[in-house]
């Protein structure tokens, strides 16, 4: 039986943004659920932008947990996505969930760039 080659260790980096993904994740989550109850127009087009990046902030930390080759390029559209959540979060500055979504979308957003940067060196 041959043995398969150990994968590398996470970098710290690495795991601090596959923390912020998860974290972004579970925040859209919330935050679409909380736009379902209140309904309106205003939430349907921030569910839009709820539902891309939860989804793909999902993609992007399983990508990195699996070691990708493509993690960097995911990052890349995951910080996108992310920055477009940021903005029509801050549709209704009132709400409070909208609010600590939008903050943490701005801090996935901020990791994602700076792990698809590294890949790139």
């Amino acid at each position: 039986m041959t043995q398969s080659p150990a994968m590398p260790a996470l970098t710290q980096q690495m795991q601090d943004c596959i923390d912020a993904c998860m974290d972004c994740h579970s925040v859209c989550e919330e935050t679409m659920s909380s736009c379902m109850q209140q309904g309106g127009q205003q939430q349907m087009q921030i569910m839009r932008a709820l539902m891309d990046c939860s989804e793909t902030t999902r993609m992007c930390a399983d990508m990195m947990m699996r070691r990708s080759p493509l993690h960097t390029d995911m990052c890349a559209l995951c910080a996108k996505a992310c920055d477009t959540c940021a903005e029509a979060c801050t549709a209704m500055p009132d709400d409070q969930q909208l609010t600590r979504c939008a903050e943490a979308c701005r801090r996935c957003a901020e990791s994602c760039r700076a792990m698809a940067g590294a890949g790139r060196m």
